[in-house]
């Protein structure tokens, strides 16, 4: 039965491609077909084929199925900001009806292993109305949750998981991602998160500069995503 997940982080740059990239890496070595959606990208760049952000490219490269650029990242604003204020600066207006309909409209792609990553934190806006938090309740995906190990994740996380649980989504499993090499008491930080979220830990990913999703999925378990 095909699986499909939301990736959220506990803030931004927390390495939510990094871990998607991994996940999609360890679905493939398992003989799973897969594909990667990051719907709404803020800090795109020009080029001669339009707008790009490195994160939806990068969900390209890994994924199996072929899809098109503009299936994979439909809202690409150029703008390095919060969603709904890139939006503005491009004269756009964005809601969660539109974009869940982009989403809907690319996962029709059979794929046995689906994900959709999402922009910055839990509760990023797109517009003055409405948060993208809104988005997997609206595909009905459970959600997993990407941890930034630094000083003031538990807090971060504790609080995203229980803002995850309000909005009535199932939290399916947190991954660890090292974001400060130089974190002081990492392996007591990871204890008490394991015993503080309610939902399993899929794995620890180390501060690997450069490393392959390869390399990083197999640090994964995917068990409980793929028997839940």
């Amino acid at each position: 039965m095909a699986k499909a997940y939301f990736v959220a982080g506990t803030d931004t740059g927390v390495g939510k491609t990094t871990v998607t990239c991994a996940l999609l890496a360890a679905a493939k070595a398992r003989g799973l077909s897969t594909l990667a959606l990051k719907p709404v990208a803020a800090g795109c760049e020009q080029t001669a084929d339009g707008l790009r952000n490195s994160d939806a490219l990068a969900l390209q490269a890994e994924m199996t199925l072929s899809l098109s650029y503009q299936e994979i990242n439909p809202v690409a604003l150029p703008a390095a900001l919060s969603p709904h204020l890139a939006a503005a600066a491009a004269g756009r207006r964005l809601t969660l009806v539109q974009i869940a309909g982009y989403c809907r409209g690319a996962l029709m792609h059979k794929a046995d292993f689906r994900l959709v990553e999402g922009a910055g934190g839990w509760r990023v806006p797109i517009s003055d109305r409405e948060l993208l938090s809104g988005l997997p309740k609206q595909l009905g995906m459970p959600v997993i949750l990407v941890v930034g190990m630094r000083l003031g994740c538990i807090n971060h996380a504790i609080l995203t998981a229980e803002a995850i649980l309000k909005d009535g989504v199932r939290l399916a499993g947190w991954v660890a991602n090292v974001i400060d090499p130089g974190m002081e008491a990492l392996e007591d930080n990871l204890k008490t998160l394991q015993g503080l979220l309610p939902a399993p830990c899929l794995g620890v990913l180390p501060w690997l500069p450069g490393e392959t999703a390869v390399a990083l999925g197999q640090r994964l378990d995917l068990e409980p995503l793929l028997t839940a």
